[in-house]
């Protein structure tokens, strides 16, 4: 057991000593809260405990924890938040919702990652808002916890989590994307810790290593243990901690909405484009790493060593006064450079209008070898061109390729087995 590891409580607690000999008790905790103890959305001991474990029952830094929960609770206005309405777009585009409750009685949360149209979401509402908006889901969350335990009887403090990844593609790592949805897992770590029961990545693309390497720095320790991605046997084992009834027929299920749907869509989001209409900016401000001067009638390489298949080249770029061609190829000759004609264009070359809207895009490298990202400005004999760009090498999490890569060995072994 790990020093930020402690054993589960029984309900209800034991009025002394609820943690044996290693003495971890909240008494100390809740005195020095005392000024803010009313400000608290809760004020009993499994409240409490929360903050403690989440810091290793480190008590200043629980405190300072707790005490930061506190003024993002008010600036939040989380006292009033679940009678807050989203703006439009994000109460139709957003995806994900609560539909039901697992085998213990704790509330299973979908989202449903494929139809995220995260770009269209930025392009069209604040990050303030999106921000808020989780916060709601999660303080909703937590009172229906709260409703649970009263109406069980026993303490209910945890959320299932169920993560349908299919769909999960290139766009999903257009890097604003990844970095707003950092700051939303930092704000569920920081606000709510100690809230996630488990998280089941079903439908997990190949990609999904690469994503989840994203953001598992993000992760604690005990929210990575969590995470378990599934295989194709995923509705079997659903129902193992979530009787059928309680399922959408969509996820195995036997729940529908009451007209029938099985998507139980009255509960769960599926997202979707968002209509362009909605838009109120056709750009980020995005910060560039390089720049580089692209001369008249010449072209500027940049070489990436791909040393395994399944990374990912991300890039951003943006240019001033005029278009500039761009492509990807790979080298047929290792340690010369080569001409454009030489190499193997795995992206294929275009002029781009990146003075007007920065260009952004990404590619999954299939074969090892070296990557040539070129900007091209062979067809301009008058003028220069000024890039600014970044560009990223992405790797896949090497546990969850590996879990992924088991899952698809014993599938084909299933399939061998039944095969004549």
């Amino acid at each position: 057991m790990s020093p930020c590891e402690s054993p589960s409580p029984a309900w209800p607690l034991p009025k002394a000593d609820w943690y044996g000999d290693l003495g971890r008790s909240p008494a100390g905790f809740r005195e020095n809260l005392q000024d803010v103890l009313p400000s608290l959305p809760a004020q009993d001991d499994y409240f409490l405990l929360k903050w403690l474990r989440a810091r290793c029952f480190d008590l200043p830094k629980a405190e300072a924890m707790l005490r930061k929960h506190l003024e993002v609770r008010k600036h939040m206005d989380a006292d009033n938040i679940i009678a807050w309405e989203a703006p439009e777009v994000i109460r139709k585009y957003m995806a994900g919702g609560m539909c039901g409750y697992d085998r213990e009685g704790s509330p299973i949360w979908y989202d449903i990652v494929g139809p995220l149209d995260a770009k269209g979401l930025l392009f069209s509402a604040s990050k303030q808002d999106l921000l808020k908006n989780k916060f709601r889901d999660c303080e909703m969350l937590r009172r229906e916890c709260e409703r649970q335990s009263q109406k069980l009887g026993k303490k209910i403090e945890t959320v299932l989590m169920v993560y349908d990844c299919e769909g999960l593609g290139l766009k999903h790592l257009w890097k604003p994307a990844i970095d707003t949805y950092g700051e939303l897992l930092s704000m569920f770590e920081e606000n709510y810790p100690e809230s996630l029961k488990r998280l089941f990545i079903i439908k997990a693309p190949k990609i999904f290593p690469v994503a989840y390497n994203l953001v598992k720095p993000l992760l604690s320790e005990d929210t990575r243990k969590k995470v378990v991605v599934l295989g194709s046997n995923w509705k079997e084992v659903l129902q193992q901690y979530i009787d059928p009834a309680q399922i959408p027929v969509e996820y195995g299920g036997t729940l529908t909405d009451p007209n029938g749907d099985p998507k139980c869509s009255s509960k769960i989001n599926y997202g979707g484009d968002v209509p362009q209409h909605y838009y109120v900016r056709d750009q980020l401000s995005q910060q560039y790493e390089h720049t580089v001067v692209v001369n008249r009638g010449s072209s500027h390489q940049l070489e990436y060593e791909i040393l395994f298949p399944g990374c990912v080249l991300r890039w951003q770029f943006r240019s001033e006064g005029a278009d500039v061609g761009f492509g990807v190829y790979l080298k047929t000759k290792v340690g010369e450079r080569q001409r454009a004609g030489e190499m193997t264009e795995v992206f294929p070359s275009q002029r781009y209008n990146a003075h007007m809207v920065p260009e952004d895009g990404s590619l999954t490298c299939s074969t090892p070898g070296i990557y040539v990202l070129r900007f091209d400005n062979t067809y301009s004999y008058l003028h220069a061109k000024r890039v600014s760009y970044s560009v990223q090498v992405l790797l896949p999490d090497a546990s969850s390729a590996q879990q992924i890569q088991q899952l698809g060995d014993k599938l084909g072994e299933v399939a061998l087995s039944h095969s004549p």
